[in-house]
């Protein structure tokens, strides 16, 4: 979105939000002091587990292009805490796009989140990343023989905590809010509408065959 683009958005007027000063004024209550103190400079040993808990991870970058954030996802444990100031992030086979290890690349600023299905509270980590091939290091994260391209060795300068409301309120993890996927468009028509596809067949077939491809090239 260029300039010209932003200055046109409808709700720019005069209940647009633009400085620090009248943001203080909508939300006036500062924040409570535990809010604060939860806040460490390094991985604790309780952050710790909670990482050795996590089978899903949101990674936040930032390059040429704008912001990006990209899931990553296996077995719990699979982010592994080095030290109290580094994690190993394994980069599994993926579509090639290479999205945040791009973004990586320009800019090291990274922000996680660590998600624990059944756990109300997430945890988020800041701090700036590597992308590394160290041959040692790919070797710890082996699985069925096969290596990660990469990891992505992330120096962390802030974790804490985030409290549980947001999944309190969305109910991500109760078995009721389970959706059904028929009842959602497919990755193939979302990619016909994105001008992927040329017809209904094509994204029709590219459905028919995703799962299996997907489930043969985990790793």
């Amino acid at each position: 979105m260029d300039a010209d683009e932003r200055r046109d958005h409808p709700l720019d007027d005069e209940h647009r939000v633009s400085s620090l000063e009248r943001l203080l004024e909508v939300y006036p209550t500062a924040p409570a002091a535990n809010s604060l103190a939860k806040e460490s400079a390094t991985v604790t040993p309780s952050q710790a587990r909670i990482i050795a808990a996590a089978p899903f991870v949101v990674i936040a970058t930032v390059g040429d292009g704008g912001l990006d954030q990209s899931p990553r996802g296996d077995r719990p444990g699979f982010v592994v805490v080095r030290d109290e100031r580094t994690l190993v992030i394994p980069d599994r086979r993926g579509n090639n796009r290479l999205d945040t290890l791009r973004n990586v690349v320009a800019d090291p600023r990274v922000g996680l989140i660590f998600l624990v299905p059944g756990l109300g509270e997430e945890l988020r980590v800041r701090g700036t990343a590597i992308v590394s091939t160290d041959p040692d290091e790919l070797a710890r994260h082996e699985v069925k023989g096969v290596l990660p391209a990469s990891v992505l060795v992330v120096e962390v300068e802030r974790v804490y905590f985030q409290c549980a409301r947001a999944i309190k309120r969305s109910r991500l993890w109760d078995s009721e809010s389970r959706v059904d996927p028929k009842t959602l468009p497919t990755a193939g028509t979302m990619t016909r509408e994105a001008g992927g596809f040329a017809s209904d067949a094509e994204a029709a077939a590219y459905d028919a065959a995703l799962a299996e491809r997907q489930d043969a090239t985990l790793y």
